[in-house]
């Protein structure tokens, strides 16, 4: 795996955006059996200003948002609840999945409401960031079945609680 961590907000580097990157790449690699090539990723720690301006240029919403990600390839499943192509290395040997961005307020303020460790988190938004770069969605409900079933799995090898479960007291 091929990493590049660009920090545009130095709060990240307190956040250790740079490991928590690398552990959740790697993990998501690893639970996809995506180990036999030297996949590359960008991740971009940015603020709320900077991917407000992100999504609003690539989603046309201008607000910020926790994490955006820019897949390489189109490897979308056809069928809802199908599974994506593999990611290839193309004709030139170059085998880039894509890009993410993750924004630092919106990330720690959702992890403070969540009373969730912000390092859980962090590692969350980065597999779930990693997943489409791969292919998977959570537009259509079959996919997204899909793709939480992943996140919570990889969370789990990385002894990190599913994040769907809401925690109300009762």
């Amino acid at each position: 795996m091929i990493l590049d961590v660009v920090i545009e907000d130095d709060r990240w580097d307190a956040a250790a955006l740079n490991k928590q990157a690398e552990v959740a790449v790697a993990a998501t690699l690893a639970y996809l059996e995506l180990l036999d090539e030297d996949w590359e990723v960008t991740v971009l720690g940015c603020d709320d200003a900077r991917i407000a301006d992100l999504n609003a240029e690539f989603r046309e919403k201008p607000k910020p948002t926790n994490v955006l990600s820019w897949p390489a390839q189109e490897l979308a499943a056809v069928q809802e609840g199908g599974q994506p192509a593999p990611p290839e290395v193309d004709f030139m040997g170059d085998a880039a999945l894509g890009d993410i961005a993750i924004s630092y307020e919106t990330c720690m303020k959702e992890a403070e409401i969540a009373q969730k460790p912000p390092e859980d988190h962090i590692r969350h938004l980065l597999v779930h960031g990693t997943l489409h770069l791969l292919g998977y969605d959570h537009i259509r409900d079959g996919d997204a079945t899909v793709m939480e079933t992943l996140e919570v799995g990889i969370l789990g090898k990385l002894g990190i609680p599913d994040p769907y479960i809401i925690e109300d007291g009762s």
